[in-house]
């Protein structure tokens, strides 16, 4: 197919970048240790290449599906592009997972072995008792500051920095598993193929003006899209720099910010608000900051003062894993529009549907949809899965987002909700999301998380989950006089219940399935507190 990316593969991209940018800085590594490390392309490639070396004296073919269960390090990274070069298929595990978590996706994905941090190696040990699982074994990684003969670092470290064979490659074949969060049901896999990766990069650097010149700094962890498909690829494609901070802290983030230079980053609401925590520092608007990538949801108020604190500016997204790129965006130049999550990026088209698929008139909230072409510009399915695959991907390249939104007659797009947290409350759809902008207005709510309940007269009854701001104190009253003078009586929650912390994703994001699920486990119960998984 004859596209942006033709039939580079990420072998050939990596072959190119270590000859044409060899000399240039690609990654600096900050550790949550404060230890960096830093590698220019070339240095880097010849990791890879060692890398892949490993997997071929493992005997692991081409297609082949190898578990990475690493935090956010240049290991992780050595892994993903060392099986892609070798043809093989890379299955990042959440860094947060557990036993049973893990178990699913390697059933899933039938992955024949693993490499691991040494940290999760009594997960494995376990693990391995199932002798249908990672039939080839698993590869932990050294301890830190205890190097020991048979880990994964000592048997790369043996390898020739030259590829030792030089499988064929194509752009349609599968290099990676991306599997979902798992916020609303179990986990898919999402397969992305060597042209979905470096696409999102050509994408990514008309979308911030990258070029080569540019230092990207994302706190991002390594086994999500956030970071993979919106800062790691997009970095490569410009030749640039990638600044990886292992952990993020608001005490420290902007002075990385500044201190590395950072001309491109990547934001999330939690992030934001932390910042604006901060005390005032007298040389915080003296940066190289253009772009602060943002994936929503965020207040007006916060927005302005965050942008007008710091001295930049923010870049409205939406996207998805399965969309691969930011799909609708701010443009790169000229007008932006929030709260609009911008308009549709080339080469993608999008619509808004009501439930029997017609388009829906301007202004009118319906389902988002968006058109790309599957392994290329979208995700090419879910791995196992073609009934899910087919729900949502049809034979003309359309995507069910399951989301809400709308468009203007400008051609600006609104997202209003996930369709997962729309609550149907006597014939009236209620957005959790709106809720929880509204309730995070009171200077006393930290944060907040909507949920629809079961109620056997109206359908649904809203519940909100409210974390205070430390040493904060508020009575539910004040919660409900606080909310009547700002929504519709419908909207008002029903059930309010305070909590000490929230379970989060990898990606920040609050895992309102586990808050559902504590809901179901205990059906009839009065509100509690809720267990940090954090």
């Amino acid at each position: 197919m004859t596209d942006t990316v033709g039939n580079e593969t990420i072998r050939s991209l990596w072959d190119n970048l270590a000859h044409t940018r060899g000399d240039h800085p690609f990654l600096v590594f900050h550790s949550r240790t404060g230890e960096v490390r830093e590698y220019t392309y070339r240095e880097f490639n010849d990791e890879i290449n060692r890398t892949a070396n490993l997997f071929l004296q493992l005997g692991v073919e081409a297609g082949e599906v190898v578990a990475v269960h690493m935090h956010t390090s240049p290991e992780f990274l050595m892994c993903l592009f060392g099986l892609t070069k070798i043809g093989a298929v890379m299955v990042p595990i959440n860094e947060q997972y557990l036993q049973r978590e893990c178990e699913y996706v390697l059933e899933k994905c039938s992955a024949t072995c693993a490499v691991i941090e040494d940290q999760y190696l009594d997960i494995y040990e376990s693990i391995m008792e199932n002798e249908a699982l990672l039939p080839k074994g698993i590869f932990p990684t050294s301890p830190q500051g205890e190097p020991r003969p048979h880990s994964f670092e000592c048997i790369k470290d043996a390898q020739s920095a030259e590829l030792t064979e030089v499988r064929p490659l194509d752009s349609s074949m599968l290099a990676e598993i991306l599997f979902t969060s798992g916020t609303t049901s179990c986990p898919k896999g999402v397969m992305l193929t060597h042209a979905n990766l470096i696409f999102s990069g050509h994408y990514g650097n008309w979308e911030t003006n990258m070029n080569k010149d540019d230092r990207l700094l994302t706190t991002m962890p390594a086994c999500h899209s956030n970071f993979q498909l919106a800062a790691m690829t997009p970095v490569l494609t410009a030749g640039a720099t990638l600044i990886v901070v292992e952990k993020y802290s608001a005490r420290n983030f902007w002075n990385q910010i500044c201190s590395y230079r950072a001309t491109v980053t990547q934001a999330v609401a939690m992030m934001v608000r932390t910042l604006l925590m901060q005390p005032v520092q007298a040389d915080e608007k003296n940066h190289c900051l253009r772009e602060v990538l943002y994936f929503l949801p965020l207040s007006n108020e916060e927005k302005l003062a965050f942008e007008e604190r710091f001295a930049t500016r923010i870049l409205n997204t939406y996207g998805s894993t399965e969309t691969i790129a930011w799909v609708i965006t701010d443009p790169p130049v000229g007008e932006r529009n929030w709260p609009s999550i911008g308009r549709v990026g080339l080469p993608y088209e999008a619509k808004v549907v009501d439930e029997d698929g017609k388009e829906l008139p301007y202004g009118e909230i319906g389902d988002l949809m968006i058109k790309g072409v599957p392994g290329r510009t979208l995700m090419k399915g879910y791995y196992k899965d073609e009934q899910e695959t087919a729900r949502v991907l049809d034979a003309q390249g359309w995507l069910v987002t399951d989301d809400k939104g709308y468009q203007d007659e400008s051609g600006w797009f609104y997202f209003v909700d996930r369709k997962a947290n729309m609550i149907k409350r006597s014939g009236e759809n209620i957005s959790a999301t709106e809720i929880e902008a509204i309730l995070m207005d009171h200077p006393l709510i930290a944060e907040a998380a909507i949920i629809g309940i079961p109620d056997p007269i109206r359908d649904e009854a809203v519940k909100a989950f409210i974390l205070l701001e430390e040493g904060a104190t508020i009575t539910t009253e004040e919660v409900l006089e606080f909310c009547a003078l700002r929504m519709a009586p419908f909207k008002i929650p029903s059930v309010i219940e305070f909590v000490e912390s929230f379970p989060r994703t990898c990606s920040l994001k609050i895992e309102k399935k586990l808050l559902k699920e504590q809901e179901q486990d205990q059906p009839g119960v009065q509100p509690r507190r809720c267990i940090d998984t954090k």
